[in-house]
């Protein structure tokens, strides 16, 4: 039963919740059953069919409807006295500013990516608000507390690197299932669907001398070309003639297996529509998909050689004749299901090129969109939780803050694990004013890949303001006069050392987010060559370091997500995660191990951690992928082979 105190903290408190998924449509309800008057909701997603297994708030007749809003008709019914706002809105929107944030008791974060939770913890730590944020993976979960000056924040602790693969092994040597999915996404499937101004690593040139003059990008789709032949001339040059292309270099193949070319006249007959009576019929359903006009129904079945061949085919031309308008536009979509069925295709057939399992289109939707498992129950559990951190929050207990980890198995007899908070980080560059460096070549880097690949990726700002003492070079807003927009646009295709106050070793940069109230100070040293495998992006901050990504254990993340993980040797858990065909909600951590008490930070006790390991620190960082990394570097886990192997009733 709830005292007094409580109860008083909890009618007057305004309540920000940010997401109304897996974790958040639990956490609604939750609040509103514990007695709180005033919430409000930020949500920029709408329903789909895919929730609905564990966001009970949804209906079959909510798809297409904002989360946030109809998570708040839901509750309202069943406490229609409460107030419940709902802003079906990014949270990075400028309208959700210090200024907003400043006006609520506390923040509860469900969110589903590193970016935007970087963001609503910056606007946290900028208005003094505490934080608490939440994830679930499958079994697992956990609930942290954050708050300014005596706990760790969100990004005390680095985040794991999302697991990288070299360009060279995606396009020319493959060995994992994983290396044809990112080849088939990431290249193809951008290549035929995408941008087409943007460089791909795909070879284009075409083997077919009298046209590789006039035709030199054998990609392009000629007027007045039938469909077939030209789905035809893909597959014979991107799973023939390049696969010749890269047999012809002798010394690659001394200690490797040596892929085939496979040509569509080898696995099909010369015309599709006497093979298959179902693809003409294809053309003119409402359902776009080449399942669906092959007759394949089962997601779960391993297709032929043949079968893939034939989809690869289907879908290419549905593309081109249900959804040409898209044409140009397209990025891969884990939802989007012809695009789906391509890329499964495709993989499989470059698989079955270089002797690699093949896998069905379930398997291979969930390695393409990094989905894995996700259960209502640790969901709800993590909901009471939160609530219960809130709470304490609310009335001020300090003493009593926990950060709360939910296992698949028992560690010391308990599922449950509360651990004391860390104190926050004296080399974290977001709370804290650790100076940070860059090792760059100042002149091939352009301003563009400092904004990129730094301040955007690494520094997780979302409108940078960069600066060389009073000089601006960048700067992004929608009050800058038109001539500004040009002149920063023209700096970012500049080198570094070419801009107009130049950038060269020994310079220091401001660079800032108004929004988030951030800044930091870069000091810019001058680096001539990086390794292209281990220094893909030609960069190197320091000052604020990485984790190494373990090889052998990388995990996908799931439903619910923050970073660290410290569990002892001897009580450290091996997470098993199916894959399914759900979308990836927010991000896990597993976390026990020695705390330092809150009660002695607060008494001036903090220790100086700056010298020591991360080991001496026993704070172990667990492995995750990204799901919404905006980098060009191509990513993904690559232990999916052991992941994908359900148990089947």
């Amino acid at each position: 039963m709830a005292s007094q105190e409580q109860l008083s903290a909890i009618k007057g408190a305004k309540v920000l919740m940010v997401g109304a998924g897996g974790i958040g449509c639990e956490l609604l309800k939750t609040l509103a059953l514990s007695g709180f008057q005033d919430i409000h909701i930020i949500d920029m997603d709408t329903i789909e069919v895919s929730n609905l297994n564990r966001q009970f708030l949804f209906r079959q007749s909510h798809v297409g409807q904002s989360k946030a809003k109809v998570a708040r008709d839901a509750v309202l019914r069943v406490r229609p006295n409460i107030s419940i706002t709902p802003y079906h809105a990014n949270v990075k929107e400028s309208r959700f500013n210090v200024d907003f944030f400043k006006e609520f008791d506390v923040v509860l974060n469900g969110l589903d990516n590193l970016d935007a939770r970087r963001h609503v913890n910056r606007l946290c730590l900028a208005a003094d608000v505490p934080l608490v944020e939440s994830g679930t993976t499958g079994f697992l979960g956990q609930v942290t507390v954050h708050l300014k000056g005596k706990t760790e924040c969100y990004e005390c602790q680095p985040k794991p690197a999302p697991k990288t693969y070299p360009v060279c092994t995606i396009t020319s040597t493959p060995s994992k299932f994983v290396h044809c999915i990112v080849w088939a996404k990431d290249l193809l499937f951008a290549k035929l669907f995408g941008d087409k101004n943007l460089e791909n690593d795909l070879n284009v040139h075409s083997n077919d001398a009298a046209n590789s003059s006039e035709h030199s990008d054998v990609f392009e789709y000629r007027k007045d070309e039938d469909i077939e032949e030209y789905g035809r001339r893909i597959y014979d040059h991107v799973f023939g003639h390049n696969i010749e292309v890269a047999l012809s270099n002798e010394e690659t193949w001394k200690n490797r297996n040596k892929p085939r070319p496979i040509y569509s006249k080898d696995v099909l007959p010369e015309k599709l529509s006497e093979q298959n009576g179902n693809m003409e019929k294809g053309c003119v359903t409402d359902d776009v998909s080449a399942m669906a006009s092959l007759g394949l129904k089962n997601p779960q079945d391993v297709w032929s050689l043949g079968e893939n061949s034939r989809v690869f085919l289907e879908a290419l031309r549905l593309f081109f004749l249900k959804r040409e308008k898209e044409i140009g536009n397209l990025t891969f979509d884990k939802d989007d299901q012809l695009a789906v069925e391509f890329v499964t295709a495709a993989a499989n057939i470059r698989a079955s090129s270089f002797g690699i399992p093949l896998h069905s289109l379930f398997e291979a939707k969930g390695i393409a969109g990094n989905i894995v498992h996700a259960v209502a129950t640790t969901n709800a559990i993590i909901a009471g939780l939160i609530v219960i951190e809130a709470i304490k929050v609310l009335i001020k207990d300090s003493n009593n803050y926990r950060m709360t980890y939910c296992l698949e198995h028992p560690s010391r007899k308990m599922l449950l694990m509360p651990v004391e908070p860390y104190e926050p980080n004296k080399s974290c560059y977001v709370c804290s004013e650790t100076p940070l460096s860059l090792e760059v070549n100042t002149h091939r880097s352009k301003l563009r890949d400092f904004v990129e690949k730094i301040v955007k990726a690494k520094l997780g700002m979302n409108f940078p303001l960069i600066m060389q003492g009073a000089s601006i070079l960048y700067e992004v807003g929608e009050d800058l006069e038109e001539d500004m927009v040009a002149i920063y646009a023209a700096n970012l295709e500049k080198a570094l050392s070419e801009l107009p106050s130049p950038v060269t070793s020994g310079t220091v940069l401001t660079v800032e987010d108004l929004q988030q109230e951030f800044s930091r100070n870069i000091n810019i040293k001058h680096r001539e060559e990086f390794d292209e495998e281990k220094e893909p992006d030609g960069m190197l901050l320091s000052g604020w370091v990485e984790p190494p990504v373990d090889k052998d254990k990388n995990k996908p993340i799931g439903n619910g997500e923050s970073t660290s993980n410290a569990l002892p040797a001897e009580e450290s858990l091996e997470a098993k995660k199916d894959v399914t065909i759900q979308e990836i909600s927010e991000v896990t951590e597993i976390a026990t191990g020695t705390k330092r008490k809150l009660s002695e930070v607060s008494k001036g006790t903090t220790p100086d951690h700056s010298g020591l390991s991360d080991e001496t620190r026993n704070h172990n960082q667990l492995e995750k992928l990204d799901v919404d990394d905006e980098d060009d570097e191509l990513m993904i886990s690559d232990d999916w082979e052991s992941l994908t192997k359900k148990k089947r009733l």
